[in-house]
C-alpha cells in the first residue's frame, strides 16, 4: 500500500500520534487491573468480587491492545508487534473462559425453567365452540382424574382432549436432571478456567507478556514512517473488512422470521461446532476491531451509532446461543442418561438453536437500515 503523508494543514487527518496514546492508555488499564487482582489475592474468598472484575478489566485491555496492534500493524514496528498480539489473544481467551461458563450455565438453566414450565400452568378456558356434553365430558374426566382414577375407555366425548399431566410431569422430572447434568458438566469446566487462569496469571508467559505491555506504557515502536502517515485509510480498510464479511453472510435467509437455517444439521454425529456460525463469529470479530479503531480515531468520545450497537447486540447473543447449543448437545451425548433427561436438552438445544435464528434475524434488520443511511 502506498504511503499517504501526512499534511499538517488537514484538520481532518488523524496521526499516528492518536494511536501511541490509545495504546498507551490501554496499557496503563492493564497494569492497573494486574495490580488490583494480585492486590485482592487473585481470587481469594475475601476479595473475589474485585478479583473478577480485575481480571475482566485484564482481558478487555489485552483485547483492545491486540485489535489496535492488527488494525495499525503497518505504523508499528513488525517483530514486535506480531509477537505481542498472539500472546495477547491467548491471555484474553484463558481470561475468558470462566465468565463465559458461568454465563453458559446461566443461560441454558434459564431457558430450561421456561421451556419446562417451573411454574403453574395457567388452567385455559373452555373453548366456546366446544358443545356442552363435551365440555362436561371434559369436567368428568378432570374430576376422575383428581380422584385418582382412570378415566374409563370410550367414556370421554368427542371434544375432549386428553390429560397432559404425565407428559408434562416427565418434562419436568427430565429438564431438572438435564440441569443437574448441565450444572455438573459446566461448573466443573467453570472450575477447571478458574485454576488454568491462575495457574497461567503465575506463568513466565503472563510475566513476559506484561513485562512488554509496562514497556508499551511508556513507549510505543512506531516505524520511521508512522509520524507521516494517517489513520483514517487503516481504520477504513478495518471497515472495509467487515463491510465484505457482511457481504458473504445470508442475510437474505436471515431475513425471514422462523427460516429454520439455523436447525439444519441438528442432529449431525459430528461434535464440531456449526459450520454455518463460523462467518457469524467472524463478523463479530471484525465489528470489534472496527470499534476499536473507531475509539482510536475519536480518543475524546466515540460517535455513538445505534445501529452498529444493536448489530453488535445481535452478534453477541449469537454467539452465546450458539455456544450454549452445543453445551446441551454436549450434555446429550452423555451415555446412560435417562430418556426423559435426553428429550429435554435435544429441546433445549432447539430454542438455543432458535435463539440463533432470531439473533441472526436481528442483525440483518439493524444491518440492513445501517446500509439505507449511508448510502
Amino acid at each position: 500500500m502506498a504511503q499517504q503523508h501526512l499534511d499538517p494543514t488537514d484538520p481532518t487527518v488523524v496521526p499516528a500520534d492518536a494511536v501511541a496514546c490509545y495504546l498507551r492508555a490501554q496499557a496503563t488499564e492493564f497494569l492497573r487491573a494486574l495490580r488490583t487482582h494480585r492486590e485482592t489475592g487473585g481470587g481469594a474468598a475475601a476479595g473475589a468480587e474485585e478479583s473478577t472484575d480485575a481480571a475482566l478489566a485484564l482481558r478487555r485491555s489485552a483485547r483492545r491492545i491486540s485489535g489496535t496492534l492488527h488494525t495499525f500493524r503497518p505504523l508499528l514496528d513488525t517483530d514486535w508487534s506480531e509477537s505481542l498480539r498472539p500472546e495477547l489473544a491467548w491471555l484474553s481467551g484463558t481470561l475468558g473462559r470462566e465468565h463465559a461458563y458461568a454465563a453458559r450455565l446461566d443461560r441454558l438453566v434459564t431457558a430450561l425453567n421456561r421451556l419446562s414450565g417451573a411454574t403453574t400452568f395457567p388452567v385455559q378456558a373452555p373453548m366456546p365452540a366446544r358443545s356442552t356434553a363435551a365440555a362436561a365430558s371434559r369436567s368428568g374426566t378432570a374430576a376422575s382424574a383428581a380422584g385418582g382414577r382412570s378415566a374409563e375407555p370410550g367414556t370421554a366425548g368427542p371434544g375432549t382432549r386428553p390429560t397432559a399431566t404425565p407428559d408434562r410431569g416427565n418434562l419436568t422430572v427430565g429438564a431438572a436432571k438435564a440441569g443437574a447434568l448441565l450444572d455438573r458438566q459446566l461448573t466443573l469446566a467453570r472450575t477447571r478456567a478458574h485454576s488454568a487462569a491462575l495457574q497461567a496469571l503465575g506463568s513466565s508467559r503472563f510475566h513476559a507478556v506484561a513485562d512488554n505491555v509496562a514497556v508499551l506504557a511508556s513507549e510505543v515502536p512506531l516505524t520511521p514512517t508512522a509520524p507521516a502517515a494517517d489513520l483514517r485509510p487503516l481504520a477504513a480498510a478495518a471497515h472495509d473488512r467487515l463491510r465484505d464479511a457482511v457481504t458473504g453472510l445470508p442475510l437474505h435467509t436471515a431475513g425471514h422470521p422462523y427460516n429454520a437455517e439455523a436447525l439444519i444439521h441438528g442432529l449431525s454425529p459430528d461434535t464440531a461446532p456449526h459450520p454455518q456460525d463460523a462467518p457469524w463469529h467472524q463478523v463479530r470479530l471484525l465489528l470489534r476491531l472496527h470499534r476499536y479503531a473507531l475509539e482510536v480515531l475519536h480518543p475524546g468520545a466515540v460517535p455513538v451509532d445505534v445501529r452498529l450497537l444493536a448489530a453488535g447486540e445481535a452478534l453477541n447473543r449469537h454467539r452465546d446461543a450458539s455456544e450454549a447449543a452445543s453445551a446441551a448437545a454436549a450434555a446429550a451425548r452423555t451415555p446412560r442418561i435417562a430418556p426423559a433427561t435426553a428429550y429435554a436438552l435435544g429441546v433445549l438445544h432447539a430454542d438455543q438453536r432458535h435463539e440463533v435464528e432470531a439473533s441472526r434475524f436481528a442483525f440483518q434488520q439493524s444491518w440492513q437500515k445501517e446500509a439505507v443511511s449511508t448510502s
